[in-house]
């Protein structure tokens, strides 16, 4: 199931959330581990489907929950313009329900590297924006296994929609390799399998270098061979010329092929699997006028795929980068 409606317990999802601490940042772990505890009584349904999302995933590599209760538009602050949030700014609806329906999952994690090392993260059109940057707006945002190129990448992406952008034409694509993986042939998996090809980085894992070339070495495809686990970015990877080239391009276009848009709108919460997936986000038009596209983004690590090494971390925790060789 990639879509579950749970308008019906609107109520006492929005009761839960009324049971979190009002400022957030002001002491993130306990939030967090408020939230886990609260998340100990999300209604069975939702439960259950959040535990088989985690121990299986699902054939479209995403889960969207709908149907939130988001506050007014009018009760909401103007749109963000700059980053990170301020520590005093109080909690909402859809941060809360990143906080619980997260902590069923995993573990919330910063990159101390990107947005200042917060953990929250409000994701908004800005002029000028690098191209790769989640603040482009008026551009694709391009393809992407979100930080592939990171040992300790997240297990899952959550965003959550406070606000749509003004006309809904921004759609978040999503493109599974459960889905694509059929479409590959023979030759081209085992060029693909197991094989590491150089990558470069974002710009916030640059070290304040404007282009260190291709640091880390990612595996597009590896882990089981009858269910692979995917590494791929269209802009950042930068295969071998020739068969390996080849064969990211067959890769790229299977993906294609597969892709599914969800247009998100206020009050829904979308799971990416960023193990088995790519993702993107289509083009749309800001009007800067405080009421612009507004998403809330959070990062999730679990004990899949060894992104928890130590075993003793905690929701919260911020960590920093080694690139994958």
């Amino acid at each position: 199931m990639a879509i579950l409606d749970v308008t019906e317990h609107r109520e006492h999802l929005l009761s839960l959330a009324s049971r979190l601490p009002a400022v957030p940042r002001q002491d993130l772990y306990h939030f967090l581990d408020v939230a886990h505890k609260l998340a100990q009584e999300l209604p069975y349904e939702i439960s259950d489907t959040l535990d088989a999302f985690n121990q299986v995933g699902n054939g479209d590599g995403y889960l969207l929950l709908r149907g939130l209760a988001v506050e007014e538009d009018h009760e909401l602050p103007p749109t963000p313009t700059s980053t990170p949030a301020p520590v005093e700014r109080r909690r909402l609806n859809m941060e809360a329900y990143l906080a619980i329906l997260g902590r069923r999952l995993g573990l919330h994690t910063g990159y101390a590297e990107l947005r200042a090392g917060t953990v929250y993260h409000d994701v908004y059109p800005s002029p000028g924006a690098h191209h790769l940057s989640s603040e482009t707006s008026e551009t694709l945002l391009e393809f992407h296994t979100e930080m592939a190129y990171h040992t300790l990448q997240p297990n899952y992406v959550m965003l959550a929609c406070s606000r749509a952008d003004h006309e809904r034409t921004a759609e978040t694509l999503v493109g599974s390799i459960r889905k694509a993986f059929g479409l590959l042939d023979p030759g081209t998996v085992d060029r693909l399998y197991d094989r590491k090809q150089p990558c470069e980085v974002d710009v916030a894992f640059r070290g304040g270098i404007e282009d260190p070339g291709a640091i880390a070495r990612v595996k597009p495809l590896y882990g089981s061979e009858d269910d692979p686990l995917l590494g791929y970015d269209r802009e950042l990877l930068k295969p071998h010329e020739g068969p390996d080239a080849e064969a990211v391009a067959k890769l790229s276009q299977a993906l294609d092929d597969v892709t599914e848009g969800v247009f998100l709108t206020p009050g829904d919460v979308l799971i990416i699997d960023n193990f088995r997936t790519t993702h993107a986000r289509t083009p749309f038009t800001p009007r800067w006028d405080g009421k612009d596209r507004w998403l809330h983004r959070v990062y999730i690590r679990t004990n899949s795929h060894g992104q928890l090494p130590t075993g003793g971390e905690r929701a919260g925790d911020v960590i920093t980068f080694t690139p994958r060789r």
